[in-house]
């Protein structure tokens, strides 16, 4: 079998969408060496359908395909301003900080949704220095998506909370 992936490391979302401080990267790289030891070939930097198809796949002698293509596309919030300098989706955010990149952030930070992802980026910007990181949730507490003990670690990191609330205009430099 062989594994083609489109990023430089193997892993996808558990290698560039799960923070570091929930899911070590050498657990993640310690599995991916037993998959290699059973005897999986691993292409990186190889994506499917843009740098090679299944034609060609096939023309080589692959006889059977599983397309695993994740979940790495974040949701935009779809206001006015969502497209300015400083904004991001949750997944690209995560992506960026686990390739080691440091995005500016500045010391406020407003996440806007409420399910683990969102849990995710609130806890990563207080990791990157913010002094005041709030969760911003159309509905309730109760009606949040994130499991409760994410919710919890979130709170103990010294994340807000604010719910009803939901941005109309990202304004700002």
């Amino acid at each position: 079998p062989t594994i083609f992936e489109k990023n430089e490391k193997p892993g996808g979302m558990l290698q560039y969408g799960i923070p570091g401080f929930k899911l070590e990267k050498d657990v993640i790289d310690a599995e991916i060496d037993i998959i290699k030891a059973m005897g999986v070939e691993i292409r990186c930097g190889v994506e499917v359908g843009r740098d090679i198809s299944l034609d060609e796949l096939r023309a080589q002698g692959y006889k059977a395909f599983y397309l695993g293509i994740g979940a790495s596309a974040g949701a935009a919030v779809s206001c006015p301003g969502d497209d300015k300098q400083g904004v991001f989706t949750g997944i690209d955010f995560l992506k960026a900080v686990n390739m080691g990149e440091k995005p500016e952030i500045g010391s406020r930070v407003a996440v806007i949704g409420a399910g683990n992802v969102a849990i995710d980026v609130a806890r990563t910007a207080v990791r990157l220095g913010a002094e005041e990181v709030s969760i911003i949730y159309r509905r309730s507490r109760d009606e949040m998506p994130a499991s409760h003990e994410e919710v919890v670690e979130a709170e103990e990191d010294g994340v807000k909370f604010r719910f009803l609330s939901n941005p109309v205009e990202i304004m700002g430099d």
